[in-house]
């Protein structure tokens, strides 16, 4: 699959002076509550209501969608309002009653992407569609897995084709329910920067209050468009109730949002500086992290040798260090007087920590 500018065809259709807005909730619940939604929508900056229809929990014996009487609510709903559907697809038999029922836009979700033989499966179902067809990221932080189903469908002759990032699964316990790992969609897009990068800030954040600075960030690093889960009622949606917003909230959160527009007759310029940046904000956090997380294991190197009565420095051990990341930092075009500054620096804190650990 080579980048192209046709890649974008679907979404320049829609003619639209501000990012592309995907919306609704997380399950189609009832009919009433998806009609009633839909019409809160449709005065919005949302273009496409999107609902689940089958439900894959993590867990047997929650919620797992109303199944496909869903889908003529979705119908309905795009009749009543001239919003655009979409739902998510995991098989040859969703993709059958989705298109029966007139579904604009399918999404291939997150536990979908692992496997290419499902991949495989769907894409031949599509074979040849003029549907559009979203590809959400896998669940392990995994580029080539994602761009494999990408092309998966690609090589079925399906010409409308787009990602959405929502996220990576982490062990560790962070702020978000599934760490953002920006750098793997910003390595995404510098393979495909015509391929539409939707960002789904429900998943990654998996709380309300974080959702419109995720949306931020996405617009900063030139995504197409953002698909967020709304509720009229979020707390008592029947899943994922805390990271659904209601559609004034959406409203308003899409009136607050920044896009560059032209300040001077060097927008090219501006417009790259400002992306460049936003990468570089990313980069920085990601930095924070690792550094916040080196200091950790330090602390526990602390405890261990504060045990067994162990002196702080070794020689030894730091100069073996220090020697290695020299030609590491070569290998990764970095000064060996840049390499010592920041190591001597990271060593450095890493003493005050177990000085601490053995002061108690």
């Amino acid at each position: 699959m080579e980048n192209k500018k046709e890649l974008r065809g679907w979404l320049d259709k829609f003619n639209l002076d501000h990012p592309l807005v995907i919306a609704g909730p997380c399950s189609a619940e009832t009919e009433e509550q998806v009609l009633k939604i839909a019409h809160q929508l449709k005065d919005t900056d949302t273009n496409v209501l999107r609902a689940g229809i089958w439900k894959p929990r993590t867990r047997p014996g929650n919620f797992e969608g109303v199944g496909a009487l869903g889908l003529k609510w979705l119908q309905r709903a795009k009749e009543e309002t001239g919003l655009l559907t979409t739902t998510e697809v995991a098989n040859p038999i969703h993709v059958d009653l989705a298109l029966k029922h007139d579904v604009d836009i399918l999404w291939i979700g997150a536990r979908t992407t692992v496997s290419p033989f499902i991949i495989q499966e769907i894409a031949e179902a599509l074979k040849g569609t003029d549907k559009t067809v979203l590809i959400k990221n896998p669940v392990n932080p995994d580029l080539a897995l994602w761009l494999g189903a990408v092309e998966r469908f690609y090589k079925q002759d399906v010409k409308n084709l787009g990602v959405i990032h929502r996220g990576f699964s982490t062990y560790e316990k962070t702020k978000y329910r599934n760490n953002p790992e920006w750098q793997i969609a910003i390595d995404l897009q510098t393979k495909f920067p015509d391929l539409p990068l939707i960002l789904d800030p429900s998943h990654i954040a998996g709380r309300r209050d974080i959702i419109t600075d995720l949306c931020q960030t996405a617009l900063d690093l030139n995504y197409d468009g953002i698909m967020v889960e709304t509720h009229y009622d979020p707390d008592n949606a029947w899943s994922d109730a805390k990271q659904q917003i209601t559609p004034q909230a959406l409203d308003q959160m899409t009136r607050d949002l920044k896009i560059r527009k032209e300040v001077s007759q060097s927008q090219d310029f501006q417009e790259k500086l400002a992306s460049l940046r936003a990468k570089i904000d990313v980069i920085d956090n990601q930095l924070l992290d690792v550094l916040g997380k080196r200091m950790k294991i330090a602390d526990a190197i602390g405890e261990v040798k504060k045990d067994k009565n162990v002196a702080i420095l070794q020689s030894t051990r730091w100069n073996e260090i220090l020697g290695k990341m020299i030609l590491e930092g070569q290998d990764h075009g970095l000064s060996e007087e840049f390499i010592l500054k920041i190591f001597k620096a990271i060593h450095q804190e890493s003493i005050n920590h177990q000085e601490k650990i053995l002061s108690k």
